[in-house]
């Protein structure tokens, strides 16, 4: 408690790193921060285009079911892929000053939140010019699905974030897996379409009772299922318990390794 108190103490600095990160991200480019939308937007195509033809579905719309389901996942995406090295490129911060060390996980992912949010001015356009619509009832709980979500990601980043200092192929061991992770994520397809055998595989993912949330508040416009909106909340504070254990069983040696 001693130690969380003390990251909370340092709220100016996560401010600093965060104001940071979004203003230089693309700094010097001709469109700035409307990248910030075609970015996910040009790959959103691109996955709406082929599955479209791969995938038999029944769902009517159904690149507004990918677009739903697609935002949060760039968000848990951008952040592992950005915080496996976000402790290990400020080796020369880490060495010349004290802070928590958390604060470097913890800015990173609230970028990419803050990103995820700006990016949900499409998603709202796209559900209303589309016919779907919102229901005021359902989007209630989007708030709460959205920081259990910020929670999980949080504890996978304190993990590769550590990791990376000691370890620094697995950096690019995270990029490889959340190729393949986006695969086992009912993201691209809905989970009528799984063999039943296959099932338990999605079913031990923890993205996906998050993604499943999403899609339920905006897609199909209903309250999430109270069973796998616990399943989340209970995989999301598992993870983050374990980041924060390994992170702090890790930090004492981040200046020598860095």
């Amino acid at each position: 408690m001693k130690h969380i108190k003390e990251i909370f103490m340092y709220t100016d600095m996560i401010k600093s790193l965060v104001k940071r990160d979004l203003r230089g991200k693309y700094k010097g480019s001709v469109l700035g921060f409307l990248w910030t939308f075609i970015n996910p937007l040009c790959q959103i195509i691109v996955y709406i285009i082929v599955f479209s033809m791969i995938v038999k579905t029944n769902l009517e719309n159904f690149y507004a079911y990918i677009i739903v389901g697609m935002m949060p996942w760039f968000f848990f995406d951008m952040s592992l892929r950005q915080g496996s090295g976000c402790v290990r490129y400020q080796g020369e911060m880490i060495k010349k000053i004290y802070f928590p060390r958390e604060v470097l996980p913890l800015a990173c992912v609230t970028s990419n939140f803050i990103n995820m949010l700006f990016c949900y001015i499409i998603v709202f356009a796209i559900l209303i010019i589309s016919g779907i619509g919102l229901s005021f009832k359902a989007l209630f709980f989007l708030p709460m699905v959205m920081m259990v979500e910020y929670v999980l990601v949080l504890g996978f980043t304190l993990i590769v974030s550590a990791g990376t200092v000691y370890f620094k192929d697995l950096e690019h061991i995270v990029t490889v897996i959340l190729m393949a992770w986006i695969y086992l994520t009912p993201i691209l397809f809905s989970m009528d379409v799984i063999p039943e055998k296959m099932v338990w595989i999605f079913k031990c993912n923890p993205m996906t009772p998050i993604i499943e949330a999403y899609h339920n508040i905006l897609y199909w416009k209903c309250m999430p299922k109270g069973r796998e909106l616990l399943y989340s909340m209970v995989w999301a504070m598992v993870i983050l318990i374990v980041g924060e254990l390994t992170f702090a069983k890790l930090n004492d040696n981040f200046a020598e390794e860095l």
